[in-house]
């Protein structure tokens, strides 16, 4: 099974419970899971956050290989055919929720797990009676797209981060 990072899984990490500084080995275990084809994420996501001025955007430019490309076929194709259109029939929402949605990576990434059989990895959680923006996990559950925290994830992987024995 493959994992999909969303850009919060990085942002998250970061900031609160692996901060580059602190936990190192999540970082390094990053590009070992990426190595062993377990992880990757989408250039959207890339793009988005090499957009700040801080140690994560330089930690992604200089390890651009976990981002794919969404131009495959198969993805453009479950884009059109079914992300959007399931995102548009999405009627409770308020306006402009769907342009912001469709506007960024989280539909691309949705997509790609579709194309790819990939399970998404998301700090959002699903939430049936929200209005005012759209959440990752609420377009999966229309569509039967897995997705699961970065815990969950970590647990399914069995990562361990371990200090040496002194």
């Amino acid at each position: 099974m493959k994992y999909l990072l969303d850009a919060n899984t990085f942002i998250e990490a970061k900031g609160r419970y692996y901060s580059m500084t602190i936990c190192p080995a999540y970082w390094q275990w990053l590009l070992q899971a990426h190595e062993k084809q377990e992880i990757e994420s989408i250039k959207m996501v890339k793009d988005e956050l090499e957009n700040g001025n801080d140690e994560l955007a330089q930690w992604v430019k200089d390890n651009s290989q976990i981002f794919i490309s969404e131009s495959d076929a198969a993805i453009q194709t479950c884009f059109a055919t079914q992300v959007a259109p399931t995102v548009y029939s999405m009627t409770h929402m308020k306006d402009g929720t769907h342009a912001e949605f469709m506007s960024g990576a989280d539909p691309w990434l949705i997509a790609t797990a579709m194309a790819t059989g990939a399970t998404i990895v998301t700090q959002e959680v699903y939430k049936p009676d929200i209005k005012k923006k759209i959440h990752i996990p609420n377009v999966c559950e229309s569509l039967g797209v897995h997705y699961m925290n970065t815990f969950e994830m970590l647990h399914d992987l069995q990562a361990e981060f371990v200090l040496p024995v002194a």
